[in-house]
């Protein structure tokens, strides 16, 4: 994905720079510009786990609360072996509103609507079968894949570092900070009455970020396009602390998200 990335923009910028400079809509001349954005997301949490994050985890007699007594009741989950975030991938739509400062400085703020899911992977110690009365037997999970399904309202506000325009092309660096809403249905997180085995692990609705990346501006006679690359990183826990078996391994979650743009101005 990024050598073909990479050969794209490098076409990009021999076909751009073999020509006459284009005029690129006169956008660099405006003290506001605006436009629109493409993105492609991989995201992924970083764990930090509890100091008892292996244990396993219990039934609590007529209730759905779980227990680290063994002698609580019937077994919930077993020891786990590790816990982990593989990426997932996700896609957003935006617009760009910028503010030119000086010849080489803007401020660009790009409100964008995200879809991007997120998974926490939990390995669990292989476990035999448990009768639990009435010709009933319970089976036990080796693997558990506990996905966040989140729909964001971003708002991204950054200071945007522009190199001189060298005929159509010029390159930029990018650093700021974000805040994420999450304005999915409250449906996608309602767990009541769940069995332990079958609750959700939770994100809180909103956190701020801080990001940074790197873009490239391309000049056509119309239109300014730039391709951008960029990371970002949750500045707090994410994780809404329920007294769950997913929850209650996990000291804090914090999110890496990448995130590549096309903007169009």
């Amino acid at each position: 994905m990024i050598r073909k990335l990479s050969l794209i923009l490098t076409l990009i910028v021999v076909a751009n720079t073999s020509f006459a400079q284009n005029w690129g809509g006169g956008i660099d001349d405006e003290d506001w510009s605006f436009g629109f954005n493409f993105q492609y997301i991989s995201a992924e949490y970083k764990i930090l786990k509890n100091s008892n994050w292996r244990a396993p985890f219990y039934e609590v007699p007529n209730s759905l609360d779980v227990s680290y007594d063994q002698n609580s009741g019937l077994p919930v989950t077993n020891t786990l072996n590790a816990i982990s975030s593989p990426p997932s991938q996700g896609f957003g739509l935006g617009f760009v509103m910028n503010r030119r400062l000086a010849e080489n400085f803007d401020i660009r703020a790009t409100p964008s609507l995200i879809f991007s899911d997120r998974v926490v992977q939990y390995e669990y110690e292989p476990k035999e079968p448990v009768s639990v009365g009435n010709g009933q037997t319970k089976y036990f999970q080796t693997v558990v894949d506990k996905k966040v399904q989140a729909t964001m309202f971003e708002f991204p506000l950054g200071i945007k570092v522009k190199s001189n325009r060298l005929n159509n092309f010029r390159a930029y660096w990018l650093g700021g900070a974000k805040y994420s809403i999450d304005i999915a249905s409250k449906k996608k997180t309602f767990d009541e009455g769940e069995t332990p085995a079958n609750k959700l692990l939770k994100n809180n609705r909103n956190y701020l970020s801080y990001e940074t990346g790197i873009g490239f501006d391309f000049y056509f006679e119309y239109f300014k396009m730039s391709p951008e690359i960029k990371l970002s990183y949750s500045a707090g826990d994410l994780l809404q602390h329920d007294p769950t078996v997913y929850a209650n391994p996990i000291d804090k979650l914090k999110l890496r998200q990448l995130t590549f743009s096309l903007i169009f101005q």
